[in-house]
């Protein structure tokens, strides 16, 4: 049984990726951390990954008076460092890992895996919700076709980081596939290191003594 974390007076933010928005408030309510505050920038910027670390920052400076303590809610998905630099300029931390298909992974077995996933595109529960959105309207799939291949044509498969156990979705990620062409994947992984990494944030704010969560493993 979970332990009911102790109120906390402190008020905290974590400023996060909107494709993780129904995760990290899953493991908000799962721990009941309801003193802490979830704020999500477009997912949007997930095809768009240079715009995320002046999107971050700007972010930050509009809401840091209302807020003790602020995690970004984002790896460093695709930035090159330039977030990081951000965040050290603002003395705050991030998410582990290079991207979300690290810590839902876990980290080290996503690297351990590297050399037999180089040729992978990445799904998760976010990206199969929204394929149509982000990856079929939002890379011009739709109107050209012919750009399938182009985007595409090195890869070999799609490996779907399933968080939930959902056949509907597994059924949804493997069509994807097949639209993209490519051999298909299925891996659940659930929360990976998200949940010890936001619980974590917590309970060194709180100064309490980590113990087990929900979401941990």
């Amino acid at each position: 049984m979970t332990s009911r974390p102790a109120e906390s007076s402190r008020r905290q933010l974590i400023l996060a990726c909107g494709a993780l928005a129904r995760e990290v408030n899953s493991v908000i309510a799962a721990n009941h951390l309801h003193h802490v505050t979830v704020r999500c920038l477009p997912a949007g910027l997930h095809n768009r990954p240079k715009e995320i670390p002046a999107a971050v920052r700007t972010a930050v400076r509009e809401v840091r008076d209302e807020y003790d303590d602020i995690l970004i809610g984002y790896a460093d998905c695709g930035t090159g460092g330039e977030l990081d630099a951000v965040l050290r300029e603002e003395g705050l931390e991030r998410l582990p890992g290079a991207h979300c298909y690290a810590f839902y992974s876990g980290i080290a077995t996503f690297d351990r895996r590297a050399g037999e996933d180089m040729r992978a595109f990445f799904l998760t529960d976010f990206l199969v919700r929204q394929f149509e959105t982000l990856v079929v309207e939002g890379l011009g799939l739709d109107r050209h076709p012919e750009l399938r291949d182009i985007y595409f044509g090195n890869y070999e498969k799609v490996v779907y980081l399933a968080q939930t156990d959902d056949s509907r979705m597994r059924a949804e990620a493997e069509t994807a596939a097949q639209r993209l062409g490519l051999a298909f994947e299925y891996r659940l992984v659930g929360l990976g290191e998200l949940a010890p990494a936001v619980i974590g944030f917590t309970e060194r704010q709180h100064g309490r003594p980590k113990e087990k969560r929900t979401g941990e493993r």
